[in-house]
């Protein structure tokens, strides 16, 4: 039994690294490029989302008939997650440590939760109480500099992708005019003295 929580661990922390990398390539390749003759996320994403919250003031919810556009689709959750689990299964398959595969499904299922919780918080505030941490404080800049910059910080929940793969970015290159509030941190150029 210690072995299966050994394996269980290590696919959690697998799970939570992959997840970041997966939601990053998902991001980047699917939600902002037509890939192939499938285009439902690039749609979704890209040319709805996209339009109607930007690096402005509409980062927030401004009308009540575009609150649907702020969730993926009902299935999406589901279906990424399984995806997710792929090289786990296979993993666990041939290795039998079907703890790993436990844990990573587990990770996964908490971080694309968290992604979905989170992204709905950030463009729809309501003063919650994970709106009022430090962590969403810094993700929710994070994902504000991501609709000023649609190439940049494709990461929701863990930027870990976007270090790694060279798309982080901290601050605006030149000023905007960003939303306020208490959960949005200034990512304005920083000032010279």
């Amino acid at each position: 039994m210690i072995s299966f929580f050994f394996w269980f661990a290590v696919g959690f922390v697998a799970g939570v690294v992959f997840a970041s990398f997966f939601e990053w390539t998902l991001h980047r390749f699917f939600m902002h490029k037509p890939w192939k003759g499938f285009r439902y996320p690039f749609e979704k994403h890209a040319l709805v989302h996209h339009h109607i919250f930007k690096g402005d003031a509409t980062y927030h919810l401004v009308h009540e008939k575009d609150k649907k556009t702020i969730p993926m689709s009902w299935w999406s959750g589901p279906a990424i997650v399984a995806l997710c689990q792929l090289p786990f299964f296979i993993w666990a398959f041939f290795a039998h440590k079907w703890g790993v595969l436990c844990g990573a499904a587990t990770a996964c299922t908490l971080y694309f939760t968290a992604y979905e919780y989170m992204h709905w918080c950030m463009h729809l505030p309501k003063d919650r109480h994970v709106e009022r941490s430090g962590i969403f404080y810094r993700l929710n800049g994070h994902h504000l500099l991501h609709h000023r910059y649609m190439h940049r910080n494709f990461n929701v929940v863990l930027p870990l992708a976007d270090l790694f793969l060279g798309t982080l970015r901290l601050r605006s290159k030149i000023a905007f005019a960003q939303p306020q509030g208490p959960s949005i941190p200034d990512v304005q150029p920083r000032k010279r003295s």
